[in-house]
């Protein structure tokens, strides 16, 4: 067990709360989280839904139609969001689906501990690696180990990093070269350069991670990093004492719409189709409901076939900005769910390729969760010392069998060919092959210790 992880349990508690208690204060200003919030998490009202599909064979039809769902109001919750509300997970049976908004990523994590039966959630949205973490005992209370199954990709894409308009003209951009004097400056200054993440150690930390340390700026010496929810982070923007954020829309681009900041990168330039965030269940949900977790995935799929069709990008905008979820103005999302992007420093993306996507991007199928991917998840947690380098080591294979056992992606499949999928869009292979970074820097998921090594800026030694 490594030092950081019994630090998380013994401070998560104070983390959650303070989290909680600054998203409550900001709800009126900001729109996050909802109103009438209770504990951690915010069930939505209900939804008139159709009935449930009388055709569902007896061999399909779902053991329970009831489930509870946990969601952070950014993009990536879009499926879930839609599945509901345009009825398509009552389409297979799961007539009674409740999406619970939680106040921050810790509250989440302590809903799933619990579990409906206590008044918590059955899974939901997530970052990576939480649910592999959490199926470890690494971040829950007394490191009790709470087995999770990763089921789905939610999303690639939608994700970016902020900056402050103070910043603007010293070169902070994509590639650092030309601020490295800048974060010199600010690092022995009385206020160094501050940047913050929703939670520590998962996405959104790698992302502004990985970007500072390709432009030669080590995240753990030259910055400060804090976790706060990503409604505070616009406004301790405003207040100037937060320099940049990683977070996923619609808050990096309401910063440029507010005139507070400006884009620095789209994560669809770091990481072109890179995956981002996942639907997992408690694991013991899911063997008790097999048929229920296939109905939940066919739903999910159409949801998000759904949500990559443009025509539909506006409804979703709506749908998704309403009071019950997101509570923000519309205009705030259908800009970047085309692919346009004003990234406030002059610079404009109109490209469809870098919009949020949701069933299929350029390198295929965007719903299959690839274990390829969850082992550069694991192998970023060694190279940043958040786990110890045994998870890589000898070919992986510690991180293979941890995902061996969280990734189900053979439900996943077996979903999709209940639902009808076409064989061409249903992955052959659990690994997606060489990724490729915007610096140059190749991981192969054959070889994740060659990737350790190539990296000039790291914590562990390989």
């Amino acid at each position: 067990m490594t030092e950081f992880f019994n630090q998380i349990s013994r401070r998560k508690f104070i983390i959650t709360a303070g989290a909680s208690t600054g998203a409550v204060f900001l709800k009126g200003c900001l729109g996050n989280p909802p109103e009438n919030l209770t504990g951690s998490g915010t069930k939505t009202a209900p939804t008139a839904q159709p009935a449930a599909n009388t055709n569902i064979s007896p061999e399909q039809a779902p053991e329970v139609t009831k489930v509870n769902l946990g969601y952070i109001p950014i993009v990536e919750a879009a499926p879930l969001i839609i599945a509901k509300e345009k009825g398509f997970f009552a389409k297979y049976g799961m007539t009674n689906v409740e999406l619970a908004k939680q106040a921050s990523w810790g509250a989440a994590r302590d809903n799933v501990e619990i579990g409906s039966a206590g008044g918590g959630i059955d899974g939901g949205q997530w970052q990576m690696p939480m649910p592999h973490l959490i199926t470890e005992g690494l971040i829950t209370k007394g490191n009790k180990k709470i087995p999770m199954y990763v089921l789905a990709q939610l999303i690639t894409q939608g994700n970016g990093i902020a900056i402050a308009n103070k910043h603007q003209g010293s070169g902070i951009g994509l590639k650092l070269a030309s601020a490295k004097s800048l974060f010199s400056k600010l690092k022995d200054s009385p206020t160094p350069f501050t940047a913050a993440q929703t939670f520590p150690h998962v996405n959104q930390d790698f992302w502004i991670r990985y970007w500072l340390a390709a432009g030669g700026i080590d995240p753990d010496i030259d910055v400060k990093l804090l976790t706060v929810p990503s409604a505070q982070t616009v406004a301790n923007m405003k207040t100037g004492t937060m320099d940049a954020f990683s977070t996923g829309d619609p808050w990096p681009f309401r910063i440029v719409k507010d005139k507070i900041g400006f884009m620095a990168a789209l994560t669809a330039e770091i990481w072109k189709n890179h995956p981002e965030e996942y639907l997992a269940m408690r694991a013991d949900w899911v063997d008790q409901n097999p048929k229920a977790t296939k109905a939940l995935l066919k739903g999910l799929m159409e949801a998000q076939q759904w949500c990559d069709n443009f025509d539909n990008r506006k409804e979703m905008s709506e749908i998704v900005a309403g009071r019950a979820y997101f509570n923000v103005p519309v205009d705030i999302l259908i800009d970047p769910y085309m692919g346009k992007y004003d990234m406030g420093e002059g610079r404009q993306i109109d490209d469809r390729s870098m919009a949020a996507l949701y069933w299929k991007d350029e390198k295929g199928n965007v719903s299959y969760p690839y274990k390829s991917h969850d082992l550069w998840f694991i192998t970023e947690s060694v190279r940043w010392g958040f786990l110890p380098k045994d998870y890589i080591v000898n070919n992986a294979a510690k991180a293979r069998a941890l995902i061996d056992k969280v990734n189900r992606e053979d439900i996943w499949k077996e979903a999709a060919k209940e639902a009808g999928i076409p064989a061409a869009d249903i992955p052959t292979s659990t690994s997606r092959g060489v990724e490729e970074f915007f610096d140059g820097v190749k991981f192969d998921p054959e070889n994740p210790e060659a990737y350790l090594k190539s990296l000039q800026i790291k914590k562990v030694s390989i």
